[in-house]
């Protein structure tokens, strides 16, 4: 349990929040959402003890643990992996420690046994000799495969590193978990391992993510940063999004009466009760949205890009003709080979593989911006393409400011431009920022205006969602459901990939695994499970 009572937060004349007094209680898994910059991790930080709030007090239950996922990766680089997860049961590992001490010494005195003795009493009890292997569990379980727990963290890839600190924040069974974007850089099958463990988790949990469908599958409450306050909601993100823009509506229209609103309010808490994802929270979930004061429910002030993708023409009936392509790495790694496939009309296709790499050489060759090791594509003569590459590095080595940079792309005024800017949200002096200082997310912005700018029938997206908030995913992904064009994609998204792919492809160094069907049936189906298992052997 954790007590939040008379918080504020506060830098320089900039208010944050104040009188925040809430208890996030064991058993639940509170989200905590809101626009960038208004203080999620900062939230964090502050119950962590990292940062002192400038008003207030936080205090844990009796005797209760707190376990925070680290963002420093670098930290613990000259220790192995497992001991690195131990670590995060800071007494187990003391007393660890403390007894490898004193069974180390030549000479043992009466004192040093009875301090053993005691040792081993704290040790049995905090489940101590099952450590090792509970560590190793959660980390093979993170994709760490068990050849690696002996080695140095140091000798780790970046993305390893992240999944090795998010075992040493689960171990031990912590009271109170805090977890700042826990699904960063891990691929979809861990995601749902994640989603999987922190379902069956009985303590309390706070967690800040841009992963719709994770906070989706876990919360059962939204803790939204809104208005300079922090209010908690029953239920899970989608609940507080559809919630709030119904709310939105009905701010629009002046002319609808209270009780109308109220009766409009009522019915869709009843619809969502009804048809909340079957979890281990449900019942309670359901329970607590019938008791909801409909006049807590309010629009939200965050704002949302205008991405808005049209298309110049009509894309004929040849859209994208591929066979037998093969990519290999530098040193040989075959990435997929015999690949062969035709888009047809309308058709929006997701890419998958056990390699992102493999999804990325897909693009930059059908984009004729890498060469293929075999293989031909082509494309149908109506096509138009607008290509959203993973890495966009290249796009902002330059000062011009945006203006300049966004009319490289396209043919108009001053004003047309600066149009297409402020749909993505650069307003007043911001659009004469330069873009080499732009921020990730800025940076994607940028590049979706660019695409825009092209009215192309055939979008062509690597990993649409890295670097975007909330909102930014929200709006791309509304108007990729309403594009009437193809669209080839990949994502770590699931509920991205959910609601706007018709059509899986995966990609593997033996051909292709191609279907027809919606991505949750493609990942609990046990024929491509199957079938996935030969691909990859």
């Amino acid at each position: 349990m954790i007590t939040l009572s008379n918080i504020a937060i506060q830098f320089g004349k900039r208010v944050l929040y104040k009188d925040v007094n809430m208890k996030f209680t064991s058993g639940n898994i509170y989200g905590i959402i809101g626009a960038n910059g208004a203080g999620k991790s900062t939230l964090l930080k502050a119950i962590s003890g990292e940062l002192e709030p400038t008003k207030g007090t936080i205090e844990l239950g009796p005797g209760e643990r707190l376990s925070v996922l680290s963002q420093d990766h670098f930290q613990y680089d000259q220790e192995t992996v497992l001991n690195t997860v131990l670590m995060g049961h800071s007494t187990m590992w003391q007393v660890m420690k403390e007894r490898e001490v004193l069974y180390s010494k030549e000479e043992f005195s009466d004192e040093d046994g009875i301090r053993v003795a005691e040792l081993e009493e704290q040790f049995a009890e905090m489940g101590g000799y099952e450590a090792e292997s509970d560590a190793a569990a959660l980390l093979s379980g993170l994709g760490i495969k068990e050849e690696k727990h002996y080695k140095l963290m140091g000798e780790l890839s970046g993305k390893e590193k992240v999944r090795v600190m998010l075992a040493k924040a689960l171990f031990g069974n912590p009271d109170n978990l805090l977890l700042d974007e826990p699904t960063n850089d891990l691929d979809l099958d861990t995601v749902r391992w994640l989603e999987s463990y922190l379902s069956e988790f009985e303590h309390t949990v706070l967690v800040v993510s841009h992963d719709r469908h994770f906070l989706d599958s876990v919360c059962t409450h939204t803790v939204d940063i809104d208005f300079g306050k922090v209010t908690l909601f029953a239920g899970n993100y989608s609940f507080w999004y559809e919630s709030s823009q119904l709310a939105l509506r009905q701010a629009q229209n002046q002319k609808a009466k209270a009780d109308e609103k109220r009766k409009e309010l009522e019915e869709f808490i009843r619809r969502f009760s009804a048809n909340v994802a079957k979890s281990k929270q449900t019942t309670s979930r359901k329970k607590m949205l019938e008791k909801l004061n409909v006049e807590e429910i309010r629009p939200s002030t965050r704002k949302y890009p205008g991405i808005i993708f049209q298309m110049e023409r009509e894309p004929g009936n040849q859209i994208l003709e591929v066979e037998g392509l093969k990519a290999c790495t530098d040193d040989g790694t075959v990435l997929f080979d015999n690949v062969s496939f035709q888009i047809q009309k309308g058709e929006k296709v997701v890419f998958l593989s056990h390699d992102p790499r493999a999804m990325t050489a897909l693009f930059e060759i059908i984009n004729g911006n890498r060469e293929a090791q075999a293989g031909t594509f082509s494309w149908g003569v109506t096509i138009t393409t607008a290509y959203l590459p993973l890495d966009n590095t290249e796009f902002f080595q330059s000062d011009k400011n945006l203006v300049d940079w966004l009319s490289q792309y396209g043919e108009g005024n001053e004003v047309y431009f600066k149009g297409f800017l402020g749909r993505m949200l650069f307003s007043g002096e911001e659009v004469l920022k330069k873009v080499n200082v732009l921020s990730g997310g800025e940076k994607m912005r940028c590049m979706i205006a660019r695409m825009q700018l092209k009215n192309a029938n055939c979008l062509i997206l690597d990993t649409p969602t890295n670097h975007l908030d909330l909102e930014s995913i929200q709006a791309f992904n509304n108007n990729l459901k309403l594009y009437k064009g193809n669209i080839l994609f990949a994502s770590h998204d699931h509920e991205f990939i959910q609601t706007v792919a018709n059509r899986i492809i995966e990609l593997t160094p033996n051909g292709t695994i191609d279907k027809l069907m919606e991505y949750d049936e493609y990942i609990d189906s046990d024929n491509i499970r199957e079938l996935k298992e030969k691909m990859y052997a």
